[in-house]
């Protein structure tokens, strides 16, 4: 029986579910192709990121490896240095006639900056360009209107430039003109001196054939000083005394400390912790090699001054090496000798001293070392500057140019050639006129480098604050990292409690001297002497003295301070010791609300007369050259509106021309007229004694009526073989600079 056929409508029926079959199995399959995919660009994505990671981190741990490597291949730079320190001396040329004579030519005029002409604007260029519209276009009135409107306004704007350009041309010549004026007047001045110096060198060398002893002197020592080639970090301060009847120069030459042989032998990168690990150096590598440094030290001075004695006056030389190092004795800064000596012409005329081993050629010749030179224990000197009758010994410098009467273009190439020592690139603004400032250094450390901003300040009285606020304002206008102030004066207190916090740096002038000195430049104030003399005191900044004797003494150790007066106390009995002290204590702010700095100051005088502008003790010198008075910071009582400053004296060590020890207050000027003693609110002040004194003294201070800004507290005084303290309570006028012109203290 033959079979029966499917109708037509199940067949369609069925095959429409088919193809339905065959859609969804088509889309689960695109769809799983779809997920796989994403799963393997995800994968991907992942492995190429792992990849870029990888080289990232790759790239940073190299990056520190190299700079591991560069600070390596610095510290075996500066062994090399120090091991050739003999070498490099015998390769220099050296001091002598020849190179004292020869001329220094005019530098030529650099106009910088300001010689490149403003550059004209372009009428033709596209700033000023309006395209014209098309043919159909231009023949719409509105649109004709409407190109004509841009066009005058691109040509006005095309004037307004050009005649903007033509007025800064125009300064710019005007400036120009300017600076080459100043230039001219420098280079004729650069001339005369030259001239004169040429003309002193002259006679200079005619005294030293004469075999004039003061002549031999300054000769050599001045080529010592002035001799070249010496690394970074090396001193050049010396004493010397000629022996005329022995024919023999006796020099001390000071030396680097130990820390001038690196610490480290070399950086390595540790991955691990992500940072760069020092190896020390070996402590009888150290030992060695500063040995070294100093036998190559002597060995080279003496072959500079037999080299640049062309006339056979020297017959022998002493050299005593020293470092400036403390005093186990005393406590105290003092000269320790690590070297010395003793060599003549013929002795040292048979040495091969590029071939020589330093330490063992400087024993051979008889000389001592210091055995333990990283202790700085001591050698016994031949001989000294100072036991040579008739001569006169000292430290060389006193030609040193005066910071105050140096041309201000040229102090302000002394302070940028200062920080290009120093590292930094650097330059002098004078030319290109950039108000505010002097001098522009760039750091160029890629981590914390950055623009800083210098202003040098050539002044004799103290810095006014508003100088230190401008120049946080400069730093900010020029974007840079950091602003600093130099100057040859002192800042007042006001300014260094207004740069806390800030990235500003103030720059005496006593730090500058020392700070020139360290990169072998010259440089003094006035008479030399640094302090309160050399830096002037302010008449019209009560509490500001150009005596500053560095930032930290400045900033920390000034002596904010306050007074008391009236009532008696008691005497010191017989000896005084050295624990005597006075404190002065007040309100930080007065009745009124008003904030209230003190500056307690003290003078050591004889006759009424400070004995020096040194023994001017202040806020910005905070001791006497002995060290006998010193001032404390001032100090804030915990949780109280209390200010107190404290005066420590040891009477026993004071200079026996010292009769009167007077101690003063005035209110802080910086910022406004000083305040009235009379209206500070709470003020008191204690004496103490030493043993066997009666006992601590405190009396209350005048809390009103006192109209002036500084007064006498009292003084301590001499008596009966002791000293004995009378308060006192004298209004003074004028402030801090009444009180320095009271007791003879030069103020300018």
């Amino acid at each position: 029986m033959a079979g029966r056929r499917n109708s037509g409508v199940l067949a369609i029926w069925a095959e429409a579910q088919r193809q339905q079959q065959r859609r969804e199995e088509a889309r689960w399959r695109a769809e799983e192709a779809e997920l796989r995919r994403r799963e393997r660009e995800q994968r991907e994505a992942q492995r190429a990121a792992a990849r870029t990671e990888r080289e990232a981190q790759r790239a940073y741990q190299q990056s520190r490896e190299a700079e591991a490597a560069r600070r390596t291949a610095e510290l075996e730079a500066r062994v090399q240095e120090l091991r050739g320190l003999l070498a490099a001396g015998l390769a220099s040329p050296g001091f002598g006639p020849q190179a004292l004579l020869a001329p220094r030519p005019v530098p030529p005029f650099d106009p910088g900056p300001l010689g490149t002409p403003v550059p004209m604007p372009d009428q033709a260029s596209a700033v000023y360009h309006v395209p014209p519209p098309d043919a159909v276009q231009a023949r719409n009135p509105g649109v004709r209107r409407q190109y004509e409107q841009y066009l005058a306004q691109a040509r006005a704007r095309f004037e307004q430039d050009w005649y903007a350009a033509q007025a800064r041309e125009a300064d710019r010549q005007q400036r120009l003109a300017a600076y080459h004026r100043e230039y001219l007047a420098w280079a004729e001045r650069f001339r005369r001196e030259e001239d004169e110096r040429a003309a002193r060198t002259e006679e200079l060398l005619r005294r030293l054939r004469a075999g004039e002893p003061e002549a031999v002197q300054e000769y050599f020592t001045a080529g010592l000083y002035a001799s070249a080639a010496w690394p970074e970090g090396f001193p050049h301060r010396l004493a010397a005394a000629w022996d005329v009847a022995g024919r023999q120069l006796v020099v001390n030459w000071e030396l680097p400390g130990p820390d001038v042989v690196p610490a480290a032998s070399r950086v390595r990168y540790v991955k691990t912790d992500d940072r760069e690990a020092e190896v020390a150096r070996p402590a009888t590598e150290r030992k060695a090699l500063y040995r070294e440094v100093l036998a190559q030290s002597a060995l080279r001075v003496a072959a500079e001054l037999f080299r640049a004695d062309q006339g056979g006056v020297l017959d022998s030389v002493v050299l005593n090496g020293f470092v400036l190092g403390i005093d186990p004795a005393t406590g105290r800064e003092a000269e320790r000798f690590l070297s010395t000596l003793t060599v003549g012409r013929a002795d040292f005329a048979e040495l091969a001293l590029d071939r020589v081993a330093p330490v063992e050629c400087f024993l051979g010749l008889g000389g001592k070392l210091s055995a333990r030179p990283e202790r700085l224990d001591e050698v016994k000197p031949d001989r000294l500057p100072e036991s040579v009758g008739g001569a006169s010994a000292g430290h060389f410098g006193e030609d040193e140019p005066d910071l105050f009467e140096m041309d201000p273009i040229e102090f302000e190439e002394l302070i940028a050639e200062l920080f290009r020592l120093r590292g930094f690139r650097v330059m002098t603004t004078a030319r290109s006129g950039d108000v505010g400032v002097d001098v522009i250094a760039e750091d160029l450390d890629p981590v914390t480098g950055g623009r800083i901003v210098i202003q040098a300040k050539r002044y004799k009285r103290t810095v006014p604050p508003t100088a230190v606020r401008d120049l946080e304002s400069t730093v900010r206008h020029h974007g840079a990292i950091k602003g600093i102030l130099v100057t040859t004066a002192g800042f007042g207190r006001g300014s260094y409690s207004y740069i806390e916090g800030k990235p500003l740096t103030l720059v005496s002038g006593p730090e500058l001297v020392e700070l020139l000195a360290e990169q072998g430049l010259r440089g003094r104030l006035g008479d030399g002497t640094g302090g309160a003399k050399a830096a002037g005191t302010s008449g019209g900044n009560g509490s500001d003295s150009g005596a500053g004797t560095g930032r930290e003494s400045g900033a920390g150790t000034g002596g904010r301070s306050s007074e008391g007066a009236g009532g008696t106390a008691p005497a010191d009995a017989g000896e005084a010791a050295a624990s005597s002290a006075l404190t002065v204590s007040w309100q930080s702010r007065t009745a009124g609300g008003d904030p209230v700095e003190l500056d307690v100051t003290a003078f050591l005088c004889a006759g009424g007369r400070v004995l020096s502008d040194e023994h001017f003790v202040f806020f910005n010198n905070p001791q006497d050259p002995d060290g006998t008075v010193r001032l404390h910071p001032t100090r804030s009582v915990p949780g109280e509106p209390t200010r107190s400053a404290r005066l420590a004296l040891d009477l026993r060590r004071l200079p026996a021309a010292v009769d009167e020890v007077v101690v003063a207050v005035s209110a802080e000027e910086d910022e406004h007229p000083a305040l009235p003693l009379g209206q500070v609110y709470g003020l008191s002040v204690a004496a103490s004694y030493g043993p066997g004194a009666a006992g601590p003294a405190r009396w209350p201070g005048a809390n009103g009526g006192l109209a002036d800004s500084a007064m006498l507290l009292g003084s301590f005084r001499r008596a009966d073989g002791g000293w004995r303290f009378t308060p006192s309570g004298r209004a003074v006028t004028n402030g801090l600079a009444g009180l320095a012109t009271a007791f003879g203290v030069a103020v300018e």
